[in-house]
Protein backbone atom coordinates (compact mmCIF):
# COMPACT_ATOMS: atom_id res chain seq x y z
CA UNK A 1 0.00 0.00 0.00
CA UNK A 2 1.34 3.13 -1.17
CA UNK A 3 1.62 6.03 1.78
CA UNK A 4 2.77 9.17 1.19
CA UNK A 5 3.62 12.04 4.06
CA UNK A 6 4.30 15.42 3.65
CA UNK A 7 5.73 17.94 5.85
CA UNK A 8 7.28 21.59 5.66
CA UNK A 9 4.04 23.19 5.89
CA UNK A 10 3.47 26.30 7.99
CA UNK A 11 2.81 30.25 8.48
CA UNK A 12 5.34 32.75 6.53
CA UNK A 13 5.32 36.30 6.13
CA UNK A 14 5.04 37.20 2.54
CA UNK A 15 8.12 37.15 0.35
CA UNK A 16 9.40 33.95 2.70
CA UNK A 17 10.38 30.66 1.36
CA UNK A 18 9.25 27.59 2.26
CA UNK A 19 10.44 23.73 1.61
CA UNK A 20 7.76 21.37 1.46
CA UNK A 21 9.09 17.45 1.73
CA UNK A 22 6.97 14.65 0.35
CA UNK A 23 8.47 10.88 1.29
CA UNK A 24 6.90 7.83 -0.34
CA UNK A 25 6.66 4.37 0.93
CA UNK A 26 5.14 0.92 -0.04
CA UNK A 27 5.92 -0.06 -3.60
CA UNK A 28 9.13 0.60 -6.04
CA UNK A 29 9.25 4.33 -6.89
CA UNK A 30 11.93 3.92 -9.72
CA UNK A 31 9.48 5.03 -12.13
CA UNK A 32 7.13 6.95 -11.00
CA UNK A 33 6.45 10.51 -11.21
CA UNK A 34 6.16 12.69 -8.00
CA UNK A 35 4.56 16.21 -7.91
CA UNK A 36 2.72 18.85 -6.13
CA UNK A 37 -0.83 20.16 -6.32
CA UNK A 38 -2.43 22.66 -4.52
CA UNK A 39 -6.35 23.25 -2.84
CA UNK A 40 -7.76 27.03 -1.87
CA UNK A 41 -10.97 25.94 -0.14
CA UNK A 42 -13.93 26.36 -2.63
CA UNK A 43 -11.75 25.69 -5.61
CA UNK A 44 -10.83 23.38 -7.59
CA UNK A 45 -7.21 21.60 -7.30
CA UNK A 46 -4.60 23.14 -9.04
CA UNK A 47 -1.10 21.79 -9.94
CA UNK A 48 2.27 22.85 -9.96
CA UNK A 49 5.09 20.78 -10.99
CA UNK A 50 5.67 17.17 -11.22
CA UNK A 51 9.07 15.57 -11.37
CA UNK A 52 9.31 11.96 -13.76
CA UNK A 53 11.70 9.05 -12.72
CA UNK A 54 13.71 10.49 -15.00
CA UNK A 55 14.35 13.29 -12.48
CA UNK A 56 13.43 15.84 -15.24
CA UNK A 57 11.41 18.43 -13.76
CA UNK A 58 8.12 20.13 -15.31
CA UNK A 59 6.43 23.01 -14.03
CA UNK A 60 3.40 25.32 -14.70
CA UNK A 61 3.43 28.56 -15.98
CA UNK A 62 1.96 30.13 -13.11
CA UNK A 63 5.22 29.17 -11.15
CA UNK A 64 8.18 29.04 -12.91
CA UNK A 65 11.14 31.00 -11.20
CA UNK A 66 9.27 30.93 -7.86
CA UNK A 67 8.87 26.99 -7.23
CA UNK A 68 11.46 24.56 -8.01
CA UNK A 69 10.65 20.71 -7.49
CA UNK A 70 13.60 18.12 -6.70
CA UNK A 71 13.68 14.24 -6.45
CA UNK A 72 16.07 13.46 -3.97
CA UNK A 73 16.31 9.82 -4.47
CA UNK A 74 13.12 7.36 -5.87
CA UNK A 75 10.80 7.75 -2.97
CA UNK A 76 11.62 11.53 -2.07
CA UNK A 77 10.35 14.80 -2.84
CA UNK A 78 10.96 18.75 -2.41
CA UNK A 79 9.30 21.81 -3.42
CA UNK A 80 11.47 24.74 -2.72
CA UNK A 81 9.18 28.20 -3.07
CA UNK A 82 10.82 31.62 -2.63
CA UNK A 83 9.22 35.20 -2.77
CA UNK A 84 5.82 33.69 -1.22
CA UNK A 85 2.59 35.52 -1.60
CA UNK A 86 -0.94 35.72 0.04
CA UNK A 87 -2.19 33.81 -2.77
CA UNK A 88 -0.38 30.89 -2.27
CA UNK A 89 -2.11 30.25 0.63
CA UNK A 90 -3.61 26.77 -0.01
CA UNK A 91 -3.43 23.26 1.24
CA UNK A 92 -0.58 21.59 -0.62
CA UNK A 93 -0.58 17.77 -1.62
CA UNK A 94 1.96 15.56 -3.07
CA UNK A 95 0.84 13.12 -5.70
CA UNK A 96 2.99 10.21 -6.79
CA UNK A 97 1.76 8.40 -9.96
CA UNK A 98 3.16 4.95 -10.66
CA UNK A 99 1.54 1.74 -12.37
CA UNK A 100 -1.36 3.88 -13.81
CA UNK A 101 -2.61 5.34 -10.40
CA UNK A 102 -2.85 8.81 -8.97
CA UNK A 103 -1.88 8.44 -4.66
CA UNK A 104 -2.42 11.44 -2.77
CA UNK A 105 -1.00 12.73 0.08
CA UNK A 106 -2.78 14.18 2.84
CA UNK A 107 -1.81 17.65 2.67
CA UNK A 108 0.02 20.12 3.98
CA UNK A 109 -1.39 23.76 5.35
CA UNK A 110 0.56 26.69 3.95
CA UNK A 111 -0.42 30.14 5.11
CA UNK A 112 1.03 33.26 4.01
CA UNK A 113 0.25 36.49 5.72
CA UNK A 114 1.90 39.04 7.65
Amino acid sequence: QVQLVESGGGLVQPGGSLRLSCVASGSDFRWASMGWWRQVPGNEREWLATIGGDYVPLYDDSVKGRFTISRHNDSAATLQINSLKPEDTAVYYCVVTTMGRNHWGQGTQVTVSS
